[in-house]
């Protein structure tokens, strides 16, 4: 009897109130994210196709199988699609892509003509295509394994610009551009304002360079058909910061990871484990860090003055990170010299601890 009365009073009251409270907060957001944003972010389809996936019974979270994607789900729940576990996330990948004439961008085509898919490498991963060009157009697509790239991307709110060669049937002005430059409303849809330049004339042919912030469905050939031109060949350049450079329709090419670090603003995060490795200050570090220097100070260094185990381990240290800071340094050394360094990559990757001992 004596026990009963005391349990409440004691030590089991505090810890058990605060428990209750932040157990189950009123409001909260459910945790984990959407099943859908996962299969998405793991490469296995895009957002509406793994929705297809999950409507169609292929689905299963903890050994039972679902039919809607309104249900959130952590690391801690398994995942398989068609009885395979879910693979892992692989970090971001991008490629450039020509994509020729005449093939069709989706994974598949009720009409069973070629997609791009068909005639992309064999030893590629799987892969999403950054928007779309139309079966009669060509030149860059942005190919990538992860869907919250894809979907990043192709939002309206990134705003970046992509670039078209534009041959159309003709002899126009440049004042025939007008409308096209102040935004056109075609069967009650609005297109956004487009800049176009008028390159040259050749022959019953006229050549332009076209940008547009957006991805209609054919904007370029229906606002070029309201103006009273027809288009006949139509090349996309650039998207964003990425360009059609020297490749030939049917090619691709891989992005450099810091490429793609860099333009999709994931730098910081993937940069973190490279600055690990520190400068040795003025005896401070004591040898901690490092192998060598830590044994010898641990004992004697600790009772004697800073003077003399300051001037040892600086420069056994100075020369340690040099081994260390190896990785970093050659990372830096591939990377294109017109983009320049990072403040956490002193020196350009030429000898970054050369400059420590004399600090």
């Amino acid at each position: 009897m004596s026990k009963t009365p005391a349990s409440p009073k004691g030590k089991p009251a505090p810890k058990s109130q605060p428990r209750k409270a932040t157990a189950k907060p009123e409001g909260a957001a459910p945790e984990g994210d959407r099943i859908a944003k996962v299969l998405s972010r793991a490469g296995v389809a895009s957002r509406r196709e793994a929705e297809r996936m999950i409507a169609e019974g292929r689905v299963s979270v903890n050994g039972k199988k679902i039919d809607s994607p309104a249900l959130n789900v952590t690391a801690k729940d398994r995942i398989s699609i068609d009885g395979q576990p879910l693979p892992e996330a692989e970090a971001p990948r991008m490629w450039l892509y020509y994509k020729p004439i005449g093939l069709v961008t989706s994974n598949s085509d009720e009409k069973g003509r070629k997609t791009i898919f068909d005639e992309l490498p064999e030893d590629m991963p799987r892969v999403m295509t950054v928007g779309r060009l139309d079966l009669n157009s060509e030149g860059l697509l942005l190919l990538t394994n992860d869907g919250g790239i894809k979907r990043k991307l192709e939002l309206p709110a990134t705003g970046w610009l992509r670039r078209y060669r534009v041959r159309i049937n003709g002899r126009p002005k440049d004042e025939d551009f007008a409308p096209l430059r102040k935004g056109l409303v075609i069967e009650g849809e609005r297109f956004q304002p487009m800049t176009v330049s008028l390159d040259r004339q050749q022959g019953a042919n006229a050549w332009l360079t076209v940008g547009l912030r957006e991805g209609k469905n054919r904007e370029i050939r229906r606002a070029m058909e309201d103006i009273g031109f027809s288009v006949n060949r139509l090349l996309r350049v650039s998207y964003g910061p990425f360009q059609l450079g020297n490749l030939k329709p049917g090619e691709v090419e891989e992005l450099r990871p810091r490429v793609v670090r860099d333009q999709l603003g994931l730098a910081e995060e993937e940069e973190k484990p490279a600055a690990r490795p520190t400068r040795a200050r003025g005896g401070k570090p004591a040898g901690k860090p490092m192998g060598k220097p830590a044994g010898k100070p641990m004992g004697k260094p600790a009772g004697k003055p800073m003077g003399k185990p300051a001037g040892k381990p600086v420069g056994k240290q100075a020369a340690q990170p040099s081994g260390k800071q190896g990785n970093p340094g050659r990372t830096a050394g591939k990377a294109p010299p017109a983009r320049g360094t990072r403040p956490d990559q002193r020196g350009g990757g030429k000898r970054p601890a050369g400059k420590n001992p004399r600090r």
